[in-house]
Parts: structure tokens; C-alpha cells; sequence
């Protein structure tokens, strides 16, 4: 049953303020307790409890994201360690994770709160990065991890290894580690594969490989991952789903591994991931009628 509510939008959003109001009046009609980012309080035009993000997510039965993709990691950064399922509604741009349109979701929330849903768990990862045989950092990705390198550098050498064993030297502008969720985001644009999300795998992507042989491997998600940057002189960084960066120096090790927690997604029963491809990627578009 759904008794808590919490709520994230993406505060410049158009019309976000009318529609966090709607939803926030209707919820409460509802009975439901409901509670939003104190990011957005000030958007909402009705009395609403507001908390720190870090806290918001406590004791919640479910967060609703308003907004595109972005919106929805970010607060999916804090959810699966507190097993908190995620409503993603679109009202930003591609919008893969964030599934649910303006049109449907009073549809939507009315299943969710019938129990009319399913939950759609996906895998997410996990990267150490090692300097110096020192643990620097650790980081928690939904879709992926990127090195690469500065704009004006020239291309990186990489060495990649799974479970030890020596993939290649990779020399290249960088190298993403995806998730199945992150296929359709960076690693797409790199040629990667479009991996179904219930897959248990993972993908590396060079990022325009000086040897064009070197392309995308598909992995299973149980293995070790591990790489190590030769960039002397040069600026480099690891990218944490587009929304964190570390500098990376010569010799860093970064150690990536399947997380413990994943990624809950609140679908409707009759979700397809093939008409949300079809309907993002504008696929057989303009083909016409035979």
C-alpha cells in the first residue's frame, strides 16, 4: 500500500510549478503524505512538507521524478539503498527512464495506487578508482562510467582488463562502462549496442578508437573490470552518469563491479520496451504506409 509520497522535478521545467501543485492537491485528497525536494517548495502552491534530498527518500513508499533522464538519476543515486521505487514522469527531453507522459499520469498514479504496476529492477554499477595503491574515490553509476579525455588532448591509452585477463590497450579519445540502462545514453552515441534491460551484462565502448577494429565488447555483469590510464601530461576524467567528475592522472586504476543495490522502476503492466525504442528513436518513422 501507498501511504508516502516523495517528490523531485526538475525546478525549470515548463509549467513545473502548475503541475506539482495539481499533483501535490491531488495526492493529498488522496490521504497520501506527501513530501517534495526543498529545491522545488517554492514551486508548490499548496501546504507541503520539503526536505534535503539526502533525506527525502526515508521512509518514503515511492518518489515520483519530474523531468527528463537527468532528473531521474539523480535521485536514483540515492534510492536503491533505501529499496525506494521510482515513478519516472517525462517532462523533460528523451526521456528513456522517465516513461511515464503528462497525458497519462493521473492514469498512472491511480495504478500505482491500486497496486496496478510492476517493478522493472535494473543493475547498476560501481567504480574504485585506486592512486597510487591508495583507494581515492568510489562512485555509484545507473548508466555508466567514462574516461575520457580533455577536448584539445590528444588520444588516451587504456588497458583493459576482465577477471585479469587482458582485453587490449585501447588508444582512444576514452572508454565507456555501461549498464544495459546506459546502453541507449553515451554508449549509443559510440556505437555501442542497445541492450535489453533485463539483461545481466555490461558493455565497453571505445569512444572513436584509433584502430577502427576496436569495438564494443559485451560482458557478463558478475565479472571484475578493471582499467588502467596512460596519460602523461594530459587532462582526463572520469564521468559518473554525466552528472560527476574526478581528474584522473597517469596510472590511476579505476576497479568497476556490479553494485549490491539496483535501480527499481515503478512500469505499468503493459509497458514494452520495444514501442518506447520505437516511439525515443523515431524507428520506421517516416517509412510510410506499404
Amino acid at each position: 500500500m501507498i501511504n508516502k509520497v516523495a517528490i523531485v522535478a526538475k525546478p525549470h521545467a515548463h509549467q513545473i510549478d502548475r503541475i506539482l501543485t495539481d499533483v501535490c492537491r491531488w495526492l493529498q485528497d488522496k490521504g497520501i503524505q506527501t513530501r517534495v525536494d526543498e529545491q522545488i517548495a517554492h514551486l508548490v502552491g499548496v501546504r507541503v512538507d520539503s526536505l534535503p534530498r539526502k533525506n527525502l527518500l526515508k521512509g518514503a513508499d515511492i518518489v515520483i521524478v519530474f523531468g527528463g533522464d537527468g532528473t531521474l538519476i539523480s535521485a536514483a543515486h540515492i534510492a536503491p539503498n533505501l529499496a525506494v521505487p521510482i515513478l519516472g514522469v517525462n517532462v523533460g527531453g528523451l526521456g528513456f527512464l522517465t516513461g511515464v507522459t503528462l497525458d497519462k499520469l493521473y492514469v498512472a498514479l491511480s495504478e500505482v495506487l491500486n497496486g496496478q504496476y510492476k517493478i522493472d529492477e535494473r543493475i547498476a554499477i560501481r567504480a574504485h578508482v585506486i592512486r597510487a595503491s591508495k583507494k581515492l574515490a568510489s562512485y555509484f553509476a545507473i548508466n555508466d562510467f567514462v574516461i575520457n579525455k580533455a577536448a584539445i588532448a590528444r588520444m588516451i591509452d587504456i588497458s583493459t582488463y576482465v577477471n585479469e585477463s587482458f582485453v587490449a590497450k585501447h588508444r582512444a579519445d576514452g572508454l565507456i562502462i555501461s549498464t544495459p540502462t546506459g546502453s541507449t545514453a553515451y554508449s549509443l552515441a559510440a556505437g555501442g549496442p542497445i541492450l535489453y534491460p533485463s539483461l545481466s551484462v555490461l558493455v565497453l565502448s571505445p569512444i572513436c578508437p584509433h584502430t577502427l577494429t576496436n569495438r564494443p565488447i559485451v560482458v557478463p555483469d558478475d565479472v571484475q573490470i578493471k582499467t588502467i590510464l596512460h596519460s602523461k601530461g594530459q587532462e582526463v576524467t572520469l564521468t559518473i552518469d554525466g552528472q560527476e567528475a574526478l581528474s584522473l592522472i597517469d596510472g590511476d586504476l579505476i576497479i568497476i563491479k556490479k553494485a549490491r543495490r539496483k535501480l527499481r522502476l515503478i512500469q505499468s503492466l503493459t509497458a514494452d520496451y520495444f514501442s518506447l525504442l520505437r516511439q525515443k528513436l523515431s524507428w520506421g518513422k517516416n517509412l510510410g504506409q506499404a
